[in-house]
């Protein structure tokens, strides 16, 4: 059996970690298996479907690299399967269920709906439909149709007995029919099916082998399944995935942070960190190997490795991926990827001048090493383009020291510096790490003859250059900046410090 699985979101939101998840899961499934993976868009919900939705599921599945296999015919190539462009199919399905005795039409107006409700709830009981309109005569019922009177198609479940479904990750699993939904809608009264109808109709005609779906779905399957067998169709093969947790073992949701993928994409996340994260949710080849490519995972992803416990989002082991993978980078693409950050932020010029193309290429071997997401490139080489300032005078005074202590620290540094050797060029990286290293230990010296500890020369220093108190390495800092601006600054931090006393 050729395996054939498809991802099927809903465009009402933002595509989020969870659906995302199972969009890999499939299409990893699918490429492991050499078999096919379809992308199908269930947009029975025209009232909460929106054109942005779709735009960003389109965007997320090109920026994970995730190609889909075949479709309608659409602007030369194709397109995804688009379930608002199949009504009639579904029409046609429905039709056939109600000529069969599987399904029937109900008339019943959303007043007598709203009655009903409220008379169950008053007497505490379970809240659903009453099938008022199961018995209708077939006769009497076509009559009603052709006179126009509005109505929709329920499907018939069955008054007793169980439905089950087995499931490859989960076992058995199923329901009593008494409380599954009664007899619920499959088509509305414009004539567009619910997402139950579209959905089964949809995995039997596109010859879907397995589905592989949240496990928050594993209430409808008994449902679709009464539909399979209202059909007469064999169900696919059912694998209902982990839940994905928040570190507090609620389920991940905003509270916990971010979950839409844009978010991720647009704080600075490369996309083979993310993949390879989030396949790890409730997925792992064995005990040891975290870093797989996405062809590695199109080799070697398997059912039977998903794990049943829920998976747990830790934001920070995914920092830690993405800075792996920052490093991991060529080192041309990875400057290709940071410079039109400094220049949407106002830091550099478009296209960098020939001024500041050089002092990028000389921090980048430094800021490599200590990127998180590709958005720290602004904070952590503003100083060098962009004059901070002071920045906050308590920072630059360590603790049990006074803003006069701090200053005379400073000046000792401003000597130092007034006397440092020219800086070497920033692509002579055998002799920038001399002249970083040589600063060091002269620094440390002087600190040491002062009786001083090294942090009490360079914070202060630190802050005059950067005005902050996280950089890049500070001697590899001043070298990029230049001797003249770093005491410049120097000057003025001293003269800020001294100013209070």
């Amino acid at each position: 059996m050729s395996v054939r699985v498809r991802y099927a979101p809903s465009p009402t939101g933002l595509q989020h970690i969870g659906g995302i998840r199972t969009a890999l899961f499939n299409y990893f499934f699918a490429r492991a298996s050499k078999g096919t993976f379809i992308l199908r868009i269930e947009d029975t919900d025209r009232e909460r479907s929106t054109p942005e939705a779709l735009d960003d599921l389109y965007a997320t599945l090109e920026w994970l690299g995730i190609d889909y296999d075949e479709g309608p015919e659409k602007d030369g190539g194709y397109g995804p399967y688009v379930q608002s462009e199949r009504e009639a199919l579904y029409k046609e399905k429905a039709s056939e269920l109600v000529s069969a005795g599987r399904a029937y039409p109900c008339f019943c107006s959303a007043e007598r709906l709203e009655h009903v409700r409220a008379e169950q709830k008053a007497a505490k009981k379970n809240i659903g439909y009453d099938r008022h309109c199961r018995d209708i005569p077939a006769a009497d019922a076509e009559a009603r149709i052709a006179a126009g009177e509005a109505h929709v198609i329920r499907l018939k479940v069955p008054l007793e007995g169980k439905t089950v479904f087995d499931d490859i990750l989960l076992g058995q699993t199923g329901r009593k029919n008494k409380d599954i939904n009664p007899d619920p809608v499959i088509l509305k009264t414009d004539g567009f099916p619910t997402y139950h109808l579209a959905n089964v109709v949809d995995d039997h005609m596109m010859g879907i082998t397995h589905i592989m779906r949240a496990q928050e779905w594993i209430p409808s399957g008994p449902l679709h399944v009464l539909l399979y067998e209202a059909f007469d169709w064999k169900p696919p093969a059912y694998c209902h995935l982990p839940m994905v947790m928040g570190k507090d073992g609620q389920k991940l949701s905003k509270r916990h942070g971010s979950t839409a993928v844009s978010d991720f994409r647009k704080a600075g996340y490369l996309p083979e960190a993310l993949m390879n994260f989030v396949s790890l949710l409730g997925w792992g080849y064995d005990d040891s190997r975290e870093f797989f490519s996405k062809d590695d995972l199109c080799e070697l992803f398997s059912l039977d490795k998903i794990n049943k416990s829920p998976a747990v989002f830790d934001y920070r082991k995914l920092d830690w991926f993405n800075g792996q993978y920052i490093r991991m980078k060529d080192p041309v693409e990875l400057k290709a990827l940071l410079l039109p950050i400094l220049i949407a932020d106002g830091i550099i010029a478009d296209p960098p001048t020939d001024e500041e193309k050089p002092i990028f290429d000389g921090a980048f071997p430094i800021i490599r090493e200590r990127l998180k997401l590709l958005n720290d490139v602004s904070p952590m080489l503003r100083f060098l383009f962009v004059d901070p300032g002071t920045g906050e005078l308590e920072d630059a005074v360590p603790k049990k020291s006074t803003p006069a202590q701090a200053a005379e620290a400073l000046r000792a540094g401003l000597e130092l510096l007034q006397n440092a050797p020219d800086v070497p060029d920033v692509h002579d990286e055998a002799a920038c790490a001399v002249w970083d290293e040589e600063r060091d230990g002269v620094f440390r010296a002087r600190a040491e003859a002062e009786e001083w500890k090294i942090g009490a020369m360079l914070q202060p220093l630190r802050l005059a250059v950067t005005a902050s108190k996280v950089s890049p390495p500070l001697f590899p800092a001043i070298r990029l900046l230049g001797i003249p601006e770093s005491i410049k600054r120097t000057e003025r931090l001293i003269e800020a410090l001294e100013s209070q006393g």
